[in-house]
């Protein structure tokens, strides 16, 4: 299994950061849920990420295709001109570049400009050759929960238990992925905050991360900016969430929950606010 420091477990190949670190997002789409478009074109990506960095992220996760509820898939070479001359700009910088994506094509060239580990939110399952090019490469990977492309909205959201199925349903593809091997103490898991999730099952995920990290792999949480934020902001159900850039400060609380309870790292679009609050919950936690 991987390292571990008191409740909080390091991935191998990368630092052994003594706090939750900080994974900044960079979104080369021009559909992003939250900041489509800003950052559309290689030199302006490069910037950002190198500007999130200098606020304080640890690592930078640069992605070409959104995600979001209802988008629809990019063809293979846009998200490889999208994502590859970002990858090589950041790295070359010294950066620690994580790619988001789930094509074994697009990994396989990230890698190969620099990247550092490799985020599917697929969890290898979108593209039957990823995790053989993951485990060649030796590279840390991210299985994150996964029911499928939201491509027409949020897809089989229905749980009679949601901290049990998606434990269990994390723990199989853990068990597929090592079985193709890619090592132990490589495998991040994620619980895929929002992805064929209601808001009460987001908020109840991390009510629960204990139960996730008991998988004994280190536990990334994706919240940034996410609906459920927005519904919670809202207060009541027929309030109109705040616009996503709106749930930064909503964002850093979760980033702070999540440090405390020992999350290897968060994933947020706005650095700073998030990189004081791990720095505060690691304060608190060599205070006991």
């Amino acid at each position: 299994m991987s390292k571990q420091t008191g409740r909080r477990r390091h991935l191998a190949g990368l630092t052994a950061w003594d706090r939750c670190a900080v994974m900044g997002v960079v979104n080369v789409t021009p559909d992003s849920f939250s900041d489509g478009g800003r950052f559309f074109d290689t030199t302006a990506a490069i910037k950002h990420g190198l500007d999130l960095v200098a606020e304080g992220a640890d690592l930078v996760d640069v992605g070409g295709e959104s995600t979001r509820p209802g988008a629809t898939r990019v063809d293979e070479d846009e998200e490889l001109r999208r994502v590859v001359p970002v990858v090589r700009g950041l790295a070359s910088e010294g950066v620690t570049v994580s790619v988001d994506t789930m094509r074994a094509s697009v990994a396989e060239q990230a890698l190969a400009a620099g990247a550092a580990l490799v985020n599917d939110v697929s969890g290898g399952l979108a593209d039957p050759r990823m995790i053989p090019v993951v485990a060649d490469a030796g590279a840390p990977f991210v299985v994150m929960h996964w029911r499928g492309l939201l491509e027409g909205g949020n897809v089989r959201g229905t749980y009679t238990d949601v901290v049990t199925e998606v434990v269990d349903e994390l723990h199989a593809r853990v068990e597929a992925v090592l079985a193709g091997g890619i090592a132990p103490d490589r495998i991040v898991v994620d619980p895929g905050l929002g992805f064929s999730k209601d808001a009460e099952h987001d908020l109840v995920l991390l009510a629960h991360l204990d139960r996730l990290l008991a998988l004994g792999h280190p536990l990334l949480v994706a919240a940034s900016r996410k609906r459920f934020l927005g519904r919670v902001l809202a207060g009541r159900p027929e309030a109109t969430p705040p616009p996503a850039r709106e749930r930064d400060a909503a964002t850093a609380a979760v980033s702070a929950l999540a440090a405390h309870a020992g999350a290897w790292a968060v994933r947020v679009h706005q650095v700073r606010a998030t990189a004081d609050a791990v720095r505060v919950a690691r304060a608190v936690e060599g205070a006991r």
